[in-house]
């Protein structure tokens, strides 16, 4: 879920924004840029520690290639 924010920024500081990262994708910038910063830096280490597993892993992709059967480019 996304919320929205208001912050104030110097003008010189929005224009250069507007001119660098285009209308409409300040949001995306701005969350790139505080993400890690903000965000629990142990999620990143137990996202690491998932893939490491090897058994896991197998078991994941063989549960995805399953699903591909379940597509079907026939009209219902």
């Amino acid at each position: 879920m996304q919320k929205k924010l208001t912050i104030t920024i110097d003008e010189v500081v929005y224009e250069g924004l507007y001119k660098f990262v285009g209308r409409r994708r300040i949001s995306q910038f701005i969350e790139a840029l505080v993400r890690p910063h903000v965000l629990n830096r142990d999620l990143e280490a137990a996202y690491k520690e998932m893939a490491q597993d090897r058994q896991r892993e197998v078991e994941a992709l063989e549960w995805s290639e399953a699903l591909i059967g379940d597509v079907s480019d026939e009209p219902r």
